[in-house]
């Protein structure tokens, strides 16, 4: 084996260190660039598309400042005489459509210099979580000096052929619902080697060709994109190597960095390796020669027998499934591959073959990305069970925080308000960071649909509508009143919240004083008694549970409104609510909250809600808390309804049972996992941020 300098240049470890926010007072928040939209002459505007921009100019000497701002659908990356400056946009929608901004100057150089970005577009692959006009790029200068940069048909660019998907059929072949987009399938052989660099001859490449609109920045007329400056910081990039190989070749030299791993000419190699944790990271494979050879990449939280997760350390008699890429080398020396997106992984596998050349793999790792979120806040304990789940609940956190937050990393990297409240708070708690939940609310306020309600998840580019989260946005804008004192900011989005309550009042069934029949999606909990998420009732009328809720969110809306001195009924109509489920649906003989009228069925959600809205009496508050947990028979919230739970037991004065209540925290490091999943086995998500609420609880 040789022995190989290691190539990781310092600049990747932390991309975001020369990058900064765009300011306020920036000559370009309002009004039109000077700047144009590019695209690619004759390419598809919406379809799928990999596209190299490149902009030559010269400079007499290397300015102190030189700020640019940069955006493009659906992503971008940017590169300034070879090295990676930045990426984005963050994801947004096309009313606020995000560029960032940043200073380029530490980059550039005396004479001539090169400024390029790739530019993609996943077209009908895309993942649920990106929306999209069309393909194109824009970058203004920040001033008269800096507009020499500015994109029109001076800029160079190149269709790259090399880019195709593949892993189309993930869902498919995991049975499970899975929307982030395609793997990278590239051709080494079309691929323009060294396209970012200053010396690269783009002599044959074509103009690159203006789209027919104004870049405008805020909000005008017959926009294909309304800028925004970004409003959160850019995404980290941390070296993150991975720690065992545990099937095939492969040395730990090789893993370092140190040793260069031959595989011979016409072979078939499978090497699985082993982060040893979960992670989100652009892996970096660095090879050389290997004419004909193909390198398949597969990501998995988790290995499988028979579909089956079992403890996940186990390999033997276990196999891998999930999202790949396809890397075809062309023989060249020093050939990086790095997908577009990022891959969520803790064991990924190489499945090699060769052709008539043998293949050199020089090196292999991470660059773990994420919102730079800082852990600020400590928890220490005598039990060391408990600061496994701290440590635990914080990578699960930091996992699911991005340009926004998610619901898990690998299937979705979508924005759900039912996991964003709880993610919120714990990013208050942990870091005193507020950029990112900030983001969030005004996210979801940008997805209402005409009713009034938000939408169940967003940004997303599929249309779905969850009733109960309308109401955790309500509830998120009560925590962020709560925590920070920011009147402007919450005012803003009264009206709003005001909406989605009056939605909520016209379902009201007066005769009961419950909510009645409810459309759209009433997403719960995954417990196994509700269908699809819903508790009963909630499709054909009076359900306790959401009723319960209602009256639950309609007490902050007060307190909010009363902060703001806003006319309201709220609390009187909570407290007509609290009344009418506990007359139909409270069973007295058993001391439980029943979920419909009919008194049927219980479940612990509608004693927890009927807690925390007050519907049950103080003085009995306790006894139903208790019978709750100890009823068998009775329909169980999962881990993430478990965060209402502690809220209730709180409320009650039984906090000092919350330790025994982290029984499904600890069952999950027993089968060594090390992020918390979506639900207890069998779950699909072994990394889902609703999970870590103990980071909250904790503090």
């Amino acid at each position: 084996m040789k022995q190989v300098i290691s190539r990781i240049p310092a600049l990747l470890l932390f991309l975001y260190s020369f990058c900064a926010i765009a300011q306020e007072g920036s000559v370009w928040e309002r009004g039109h660039w000077n700047a144009r939209w590019i695209a690619c002459p004759g390419a598809s505007p919406r379809g799928y598309g990999v596209y190299h921009f490149r902009k030559n100019f010269d400079l007499p000497a290397r300015p102190g400042s030189f700020r640019i701002h940069v955006t493009a659908d659906n992503r971008y990356r940017l590169f300034v005489n070879g090295k990676p400056v930045c990426s984005g946009p963050a994801r947004g929608d096309l009313y606020n459509w995000y560029y960032e901004t940043t200073d380029i100057a530490p980059y550039l150089e005396p004479g001539k210099n090169v400024i390029a970005a790739l530019v993609w577009n996943m077209g009908e692959d895309a993942p649920v979580a990106q929306v999209s006009n069309r393909t194109a790029f824009a970058l203004q200068g920040d001033t008269k000096a800096e507009a020499v940069v500015n994109t029109d048909n001076s800029w160079k660019v190149y269709n790259d052929t090399a880019y195709t998907p593949c892993s189309q059929d993930n869902g498919a072949r995991l049975h499970a619902y899975m929307v982030v987009g395609p793997g990278d399938r590239v051709k080494g052989s079309a691929y323009p080697w060294n396209w970012e660099q200053p010396g690269f001859d783009d002599a044959g490449w074509q103009k690159a060709a203006p789209v027919a609109t104004p870049v405008a920045v805020g909000y005008g007329t017959d926009n294909l994109w309304s800028l925004a400056p970004r409003s959160i910081p850019l995404m980290e990039e941390t070296l993150q190597r991975l720690q065992k190989v545990r099937r095939g070749p492969g040395t730990d030299a090789f893993l370092a960095g140190k040793e260069t791993l031959t595989i011979p000419a016409g072979q078939t190699v499978s090497i699985l390796l082993d982060q040893s944790f979960n992670t989100v990271a652009y892996p970096q494979l660095l090879v050389s020669k290997g004419t004909g050879s193909t390198i398949k990449l597969t990501y998995a939280e988790a290995l499988f027998r028979n579909r089956q997760k079992a403890h996940r350390d186990e390999v033997e008699g276990m196999e891998i499934m999930g999202n790949y890429d396809i890397f075809q080398p062309d023989g060249g020396q020093n050939r990086l591959f790095r997908p577009l997106w990022f891959r969520t992984f803790r064991y990924l596998q190489l499945d090699i073959t060769t052709g008539s050349e043998p293949l050199q793999l020089h090196d292999l790792y991470g660059m773990y990305t994420g919102y730079p979120f800082r852990e600020r806040a400590a928890f220490s304990s005598n039990d060391p069970s408990l600061q496994e789940i701290w440590k635990t609940g914080w990578r699960t956190a930091r996992l699911c925080a991005g340009e926004t937050y998610f619901d898990c990393p690998y299937y979705e990297q979508l924005q759900y308000e039912g996991d964003t409240r709880i993610q919120s708070l714990i990013s208050l708690y942990v870091t005193g960071d507020d950029r990112l939940m900030r983001k969030a609310i005004h996210d979801f306020y940008c997805s209402r649909v005409p009713e009034g309600l938000t939408q169940g998840r967003y940004p997303s580019n599929r249309l779905q509508v969850i009733g109960p989260f309308s109401l955790y946005w309500v509830s998120m804008v009560y925590d962020y009143w709560m925590h920070r004192k920011d009147d402007a900011f919450v005012a803003q989005y009264l009206m709003a919240v005001r909406g989605v309550l009056d939605w909520y009042e016209q379902k009201m069934d007066a005769k009961r004083d419950m909510l009645g029949p409810m459309k759209w999606w009433n997403f719960t909990d995954w417990n196994a008694a509700f269908s699809n998420g819903e508790p009963d009732g909630a499709a054909n009328g009076n359900s306790s549970v959401i009723s319960l809720q209602f009256a639950y969110t309609l007490q902050q809306a007060a307190a909010l409104f009363d902060a703001f001195g806003k006319p309201h009924r709220y609390r009187e109509l909570a407290a007509r609510i609290n009344k009418g489920v506990y007359q139909q649906c409270f069973d007295t003989g058993r001391n439980e909250m029943a979920n419909t009228p009919e008194k049927k069925r219980f479940s612990q959600h509608a004693g927890i809600m009927a807690v925390l809205s007050g519907a049950i009496p103080s003085a009995n508050q306790q006894k139903v808390l208790l019978r709750l947990m100890a009823d068998s028979a009775m329909s169980k919230a999962t881990i993430y309804y478990r965060f209402y739970l502690v809220q209730a037991l709180k409320k009650a004065g039984m906090a000092d049972l919350y330790y025994d209540q982290l029984g499904p925290w600890r069952d999950m490091l027993r089968i060594g996992l090390t992020t918390f999943a979506e639900k207890e086995e069998p779950t699909r998500s072994d990394c889902h941020a609703w999970s870590a609420s103990p980071n909250y609880d904790f503090l």
